[in-house]
């Protein structure tokens, strides 16, 4: 690598203090070979991650929000912190693995025309994230995606081709905002994130509008990252973040799709977002009151042993 090279990390948290941690441990542990500074920007969170980073990591730039500014905002706040040449947007429940950082960053180096490098995102059970990268969607391969059929073992075609399953290595149309390392040069150019979006899709328009100004973004295997998925969103989505990751669904077709597409297609498109956001909002309603209700049944259930009263009085 050249010895011009350095490294700004963004990390945006909130309300995942132990994550955020273990992510900030894994790079003090595997860190690059060029000069890296890490600058967390807590969204508000209330939950001692100001005191522990403090407290803990001196070296850590940190900006704490006085409001949840949302993903996209608070990245590029973070970014203004810095001047590196490139930018390292991360995740809190991600962890590099050793050498990962070197590899993105050679990627990087040797591949001027890419203003986006992405890592294989692996699960905590070592399965890989198929989100790692992804095609640019079209109403056929997130139909195929939404409803599972192109997630199918041996799905093929286009119904298959939101998590762009042919490219094993090299350029892609998207990888994910869990670890997106950019050419400050590029994300400058055109904005940084779009701050319309609150949380989910800034990261595929943003390489999207890339792509648009001439840049390529590369998926790269070699480097590892473990990813807790949903690990900052506790596994399930609120209704707030249902409304934000369909009306980023909207956002995206409406700016980059919808011009060139029939009434007809934009309503039906629209129709589809706003089912699917209903189906999503019911199906998770239902899963939090079956949560209360076995929780509620385990609270009155008699321990072992004991009186039989829901205190487990003797």
């Amino acid at each position: 690598m050249s010895g011009g090279l350095s490294l700004d990390v963004v990390i945006v948290s909130y309300r995942c203090r132990d994550l955020l941690r273990a992510c900030l441990d894994s790079l003090r542990a595997y860190p690059p070979s060029c000069p890296m500074n890490v600058v967390v920007v807590d969204n508000a969170s209330g939950d001692g991650t100001v005191e522990m980073i403090r407290s803990d990591y001196p070296e850590v730039e940190l900006v704490a929000s006085h409001s949840n500014l949302g993903f996209a905002a608070a990245t590029n706040l973070g970014a203004r912190s810095g001047d590196a040449p490139l930018l390292l947007a991360l995740n809190p429940d991600t962890a590099v693995t050793a050498g990962a950082l070197d590899s993105v960053l050679a990627t990087m180096e040797s591949r001027p025309e890419a203003a986006v490098v992405g890592a294989r995102l692996l699960r905590e059970d070592g399965s890989l994230d198929h989100a790692s990268k992804r095609s640019f969607p079209t109403p056929l391969s997130a139909l195929g995606h939404f409803t599972g059929l192109g997630r199918r073992s041996g799905a093929k075609g286009r119904l298959a081709a939101y998590t762009a399953p042919d490219v094993e290595s090299g350029p892609v149309d998207a990888v994910n905002g869990a670890f997106m390392l950019m050419r400050r040069a590029a994300f400058e150019q055109v904005g940084g994130f779009d701050e319309g979006y609150w949380m989910y899709m800034e990261d595929l328009d943003l390489s999207y509008r890339l792509a648009q100004a001439g840049w390529i973004t590369w998926y790269e295997p070699a480097a590892t990252v473990v990813h807790v998925k949903g690990g900052t969103t506790g596994g399930e989505r609120s209704a707030r973040l249902n409304w934000a990751f369909h009306r980023g669904m909207y956002r995206f077709y409406r700016t980059h799709y919808a011009p060139g597409r029939s009434w007809a297609t934009n309503a039906a498109v629209y129709t589809g977002i706003a089912l699917k956001l209903a189906t999503a909002v019911a199906h998770s309603l239902l899963r939090r009151s079956l949560a209360r209700l076995r929780h509620r049944r385990r609270s009155v259930e008699p321990s072992d042993g004991g009186s039989g009263s829901a205190s487990g009085g003797g």
